[in-house]
């Protein structure tokens, strides 16, 4: 019997667990289900009401705006050209010349005006002058001579030894004797000169740019240039620049020139621009006239960057201009904020902006971003450019 219920007790153990985990499992799906309820018929929160306008000012299209004011803009011209001196003097023989004995200068010298640059032999030259010379000593003894006799004869005359006719004749002959001396130191003055040319010399003070001649060499007027100069040191670039440009510059516009393989820039200005253009590439010459430098060589590359005047106007970001087939505009705003397109025309692009030429005055409110995605009469909320 004790067996029996020992039995009845260890089978019914796992049956009584089993009933109450079956229990507790209903009683937590009822509770769900009565959650679900009672959160299904709960009335949904209203949302707090917004602020008066807040709204409208959400929709609204926050922009960049700015008064540009004017400003003082310098018209720049760039071009590129050649280095060569303003003004060149090609030297060579300007007598009769001969044999080169002695070359006193190189390329790079500075010489002076009527400086001697190569000496040619004037042995010849020199014993014809001295021949002259002794010619002209005749003559003056001649002269000399014929004057003391008229002036005896003048004495003689009063006494009736000589006639007139004899004063006559001898104040001719004085006469041709001082002639044969004027001719004879006119021959000298013309040898003299001859040799002095025989010397190549130095028309203008200057720089020596080239050296074409050198000892025991036989030259003569047809040897062409002997030297090349650069009168006073000057040096110029000449740069090629379009018709549109060239119409901009006028003499004594400064400008600054770089020379290819440096980054030095050297200060000239423009001395001459060019009275035509060349037909063909549409192009016109500007010379500007530079310093000496050793940095600017003759036949060297160089840039050049003229400032061909000064314009006050209203400068834009690119960023405020817009574009489209009715032409370029921006947008401005009105007392309203309200945005309002303005056509403009436009100029010169720089680092700086845009140069408007007409259409803004500077004292609106232009929209400096933005303008892309705004239509006439939107209205915005303005955002104060900060400078």
């Amino acid at each position: 019997m004790l067996d029996r219920q020992e039995q009845l007790g260890f089978e019914g153990e796992p049956a009584r667990r089993g009933r109450r985990w079956l229990w507790i499992g209903l009683g937590a799906f009822v509770l769900v289900v009565i959650a679900g309820f009672l959160l299904m018929g709960r009335p949904a929160t209203k949302p707090l009401p917004a602020a008066k306008g807040a709204k409208g000012q959400g929709q609204l299209l926050t922009v960049t705006v700015s008064a540009p004011g004017q400003q003082t803009a310098s018209t720049i011209v760039t071009g590129t050209g050649s280095l060569a001196a303003k003004r060149e003097m090609p030297v060579g023989v300007a007598g009769e010349g001969g044999l080169v004995t002695r070359v006193l200068v190189d390329a790079g010298s500075w010489v002076k005006k009527g400086q001697v640059l190569a000496v040619v032999d004037r042995s010849v030259q020199a014993q014809t002058a001295e021949s002259l010379a002794a010619q002209i000593r005749v003559a003056e003894a001649d002269a000399k001579l014929a004057q003391a006799n008229l002036d005896r004869a003048q004495q003689l005359v009063g006494n009736g030894f000589i006639s007139r006719a004899d004063i006559d004749q001898r104040v001719a002959t004085r006469d041709q004797a001082l002639a044969r001396v004027r001719v004879a130191k006119a021959q000298l003055a013309e040898t003299q000169a001859r040799n002095r040319r025989l010397d190549i010399r130095a028309p203008e003070a200057g720089l020596v740019l080239a050296r074409q001649i050198e000892p025991g060499q036989i030259v003569s007027s047809g040897s062409g240039t002997l030297f090349r100069m650069a009168m006073d040191g000057q040096f110029e670039l000449r740069t090629q620049l379009s018709e549109a440009d060239v119409q901009k510059l006028h003499v004594g516009a400064p400008a600054e020139v770089t020379p290819v393989g440096t980054q030095t820039s050297f200060k000239g200005q423009v001395w001459q621009v060019s009275p035509v253009i060349d037909p063909t590439s549409r192009l016109g010459i500007a010379r500007i006239a530079l310093p000496y430098n050793p940095a600017l060589r003759p036949g060297g590359f160089a840039s050049a960057r003229i400032v061909a005047g000064a314009v006050t106007s209203v400068i834009l970001p690119q960023s405020a201009v817009q574009s489209d087939q009715q032409g370029t505009y921006v947008y401005i705003l009105n007392d309203k904020n309200e945005a309002v397109r303005r056509d403009v025309k436009t100029g010169d692009v720089s680092d700086d902006g845009v140069r408007i030429t007409s259409g803004l005055t500077g004292n609106e409110r232009v929209v400096m971003t933005a303008g892309a995605f705004l239509n006439p009469g939107q209205k915005v909320i303005p955002q104060l450019q900060k400078k």
